[in-house]
Formats: C-alpha cells, structure tokens, sequence
C-alpha cells in the first residue's frame, strides 16, 4: 500500500475517532491495530481492560465496505456497546437469545440492506447451520472476535462455543480480515489463539499488561469481614466491586452490608436473569454503590467509576484475578486492588477443580494455575512485578507502591530453620500438630512431650 493511501486511510480513522467518539488522539497501539486492518491484515490485540479494545474494530467497520460481525460471549455486553455506538449516530445492532425470532429475522434483513455496520452475536448462534449459512451471504469485510482467549483451552474461561468460529469462517465465499482481542493471555495462550482461529501471518500488537493506576496488596492474616467493614467505612461515597468464590459466600456478604446500611447488590449464577440484569444495571448507573458477585460478574463491565475491587477469597488462577482486578480504575484515575487470603481459600479452589467435569490433563493445568495464584498470595517481592512476568512481560524495577513494595518487612534466610522443623515432624512420625511440633523444638519438658516421649 502507498504511503498517501496509508495517510489517508488514518486520517479517516482519526477523522471518525474525533467527531464519532469525541477523543483527541488514539491510545497506545491503537492506531497500529487500525493502519493494519485497514490495509487487510488479519489482527491480535491484547490490550488491558479499559485500553481501548472495541476501537480497534469499530473505526474499519465504519471505513469498510460490508458489514461487521462482532463475536461476543455476554448479552448485556452486546446491548450496551449498540446502545452506545447508537448515542452516537453509528449503525449497529446485535442477534442473541433475548430477541424473539421476527424480530431476530428483521434485524438480519436491515443488515443484509446496509442499514447495520456492526452486527454483534453470541457465538453460540454459529452452532446453527441455517444461521451460519444466512450469515455467508452477508458481505462480510470483517471478524472481531472480542474475549478471543475464550477459544483457547488453556486461558481461563474456554467456552467450547467459541470453536464454532473457524468453521463458520471457513464457509464464507470471501474470507474477511479476522481480528481477535483479549485483556488477559499469556504466551501460551496467544499461540492458541492465532492458531485455533487460523490468522493468517497476524499483525501482533500487545501493548502491555501494566496499568499504572491501579495498586496491588495482599492482605495475610486478618479477619477478612473487619477488614472489609473497616475499608467501607472509609470508602462510603466510592465504587466498588467484591468478588467471592462462592454463591453462599456472596449471599452471606450482601446480606451483611445491606444490614449496615449500604447500597449494595449481589450477582451469581443462582439468582434469575431479571434479578442479574437488574442489579448489574442499577450498578452501572450508581443506583448501587457495592455489587457483591461471583466470577459471573463483570466480562467486559464498561463502567469507568470503580475505586476498588476487593477479593474476598482468592480466585483459580492469575488470568481471572487481573482481570477481574482490572474493572478497578478504567477512567485511568487511581483504583485499589486487594485480596484477601486465608489458607482456607487454596482448599475452596482445589475442591472447585477435583468437583469440575475437565479432563485430567486440563485438571494438572487448572492445578499449575492455582499454584501460580497461591505464590502471588505468599510472596514478599513486588506484586506488580509478579504479575506482569506471569504474562510475559518484564520490569526492570520494583513499582514501589504495592502492598509488597510498601510493606517494611525484612527478609531473613531461614532454611537452615525450615530444615529443622521438617526433620522434627519426621521423626515425630507425623503425627502430631502445630502446637506439639513447637514444644519439642523448643525443648520443652511438659507434660505431653513427656508422656508421648519426644
């Protein structure tokens, strides 16, 4: 492509992001990803939550000729980026489970007459042939397909649906540009993905996992609903998300703040659809101040105002730790991170893993994962630093202000020690608990260690 054409392509970008989307200039790595799927390139984007992704595939759906499919796993998700991109005078509409089918048939039909740019569905409806095959005579120009590190087995929300994607490309009579998009992958992860969709020599452009806005802590040790109480407290006017492992655990917390008089809804898996939407709505729009949820909640949650995101227990692996972590702080202002472990937690996430139905290969993998999270838990080094070196992605320096870097603990070596206490437990047959372990290492001559002889 020549220069002037490249130049005038990006200036039409710019163009639409000023006037359509009311920003001055584009984010880091947004305009690579457009120049190069403009210019035809098949695209990977990885991008931290609240980076810019939609962007990167709404401007070329605008620029292109044809129409736009947008792959995306959540309803509500889908209602609210048309609903927006309408606000601002841009054509989009969506096709899922919440439409009925006249209305599902009179969609595709304004789309199929130009009327529709962008045409999100769930990847689900690709299970359908009839659907799949209405879809190929659309002229499609391009594919984005958003949460892309669903599609890959070893991320850490595969949804078997998402593999209908390459044979559903594969029907297609012209093959448009394929664009995949994700906040959290590691390496591993993103070969996955451009194999399983087959991109075809992909343009790979991640712009990094740091968000420099957000601070991590681990809180070890403390009564988890003081702790929780206390923060309240001093946080009444703010935002915030708390994450729990379990629907019991989340009722348990809702019920007691809304007992102290906060503004708080609760979402999981058990309550109904209604309940679901309604409270995640009256979240987004301030309604509510705290939502207390499981790790249903919160794909692609585009609310910019969150100051905390509070973990109650500690979740199954990195990847949906950051990610959840991540709906902290998207306006770029400062946003709290803080999990809080208790040993108690590691048993609640095996038990999670030995209940699912994976294969056993996928359970060692769930399992190297959790071990992951658990390190992150323990260590005394930077936090931020242990993140972004799960991903992939080095820093030369300590952040200085997480929960690790902050903290004015000293490390001392204590194999030696380490040592002495596994010998004793041994040679006590290991038997026995904490308590007596620390007597006869001590020497003590009470009265049990007497009895028993040790």
């Amino acid at each position: 492509m020549t220069n002037t054409k490249h130049h005038h392509l990006l200036k039409n970008a710019e163009i639409i992001l000023n006037k359509r989307f009311g920003y001055p200039t584009f984010r880091k790595g947004q305009e690579k990803i457009i120049t190069g799927i403009l210019q035809g390139q098949d695209t990977i984007g990885i991008m931290p939550t609240g980076g810019g992704k939609s962007i990167c595939y709404q401007i070329p759906a605008l620029l292109l000729e044809g129409t736009t499919i947008v792959i995306s796993p959540l309803i509500s998700l889908m209602k609210d980026q048309v609903d927006t991109l309408r606000e601002l005078g841009m054509p989009a509409t969506f096709i899922n489970s919440s439409i009925n089918y006249t209305e599902a048939a009179k969609r595709f039909q304004e789309t199929r007459q130009g009327k529709h740019k962008l045409l999100y569905i769930a990847p689900e409806r690709l299970s359908a042939g009839q659907f799949s095959a209405q879809l190929a005579t659309l002229p499609i120009s391009l594919v984005a397909v958003d949460e892309a590190h669903c599609i890959s087995q070893w991320g850490h929300d595969f949804r078997p649906s998402y593999l209908d994607i390459t044979p559903f490309l594969e029907t297609l009579p012209d093959r448009p540009v394929v664009t995949a998009f994700t906040a959290t992958a590691t390496p591993e992860v993103t070969e996955d993905i451009i194999a399983l969709l087959h991109l075809r020599n992909p343009n790979v452009c991640i712009t990094g996992f740091n968000r420099e806005n957000l601070s991590f802590s681990v809180v070890r040790g403390e009564n988890k609903q003081d702790f929780l109480l206390n923060f309240l407290q001093n946080h009444r006017e703010q935002a915030g998300i708390i994450y729990a492992a379990t629907r019991k655990e989340v009722d348990n917390i809702f019920e007691m703040l809304g007992k102290k008089g906060y503004a708080v809804g609760r979402y999981h898996a058990g309550l109904s659809d209604q309940e679901r939407a309604e409270n995640q709505e009256r979240f987004l729009y301030d309604d509510l101040k705290i939502i207390v949820a499981t790790n249903a909640f919160g794909m692609g949650i585009d609310k910019s105002n969150v100051r905390y995101v509070i973990h109650y227990n500690m979740p199954k692996n990195m990847e949906a730790y950051y990610q959840e972590a991540g709906r902290a702080g998207r306006d770029g202002e400062p946003g709290k991170c803080i999990l809080l472990f208790a040993p108690q937690d590691i048993y609640i996430q095996r038990f999670l893993i030995e209940q699912s139905t994976l294969e056993q290969a996928r359970k060692e993998k769930e399992y190297q994962k959790l071990r992951a999270m658990i390190d992150y838990c323990y260590t005394p080094h930077c936090l931020r630093n242990y993140i972004l070196h799960y991903f992939g992605e080095e820093m030369t320096e300590t952040c200085g202000k997480c929960g690790s870097c902050d903290d004015d603990f000293d490390i001392h070596e204590i194999t030696i020690e380490a040592q002495m206490i596994l010998s004793c437990v041994v040679r006590m047959k290991e038997r026995f608990g904490i308590s007596l372990v620390a007597d006869v290492l001590k020497g003590s001559q009470n009265k049990k260690s007497a009895q028993l002889r040790l």
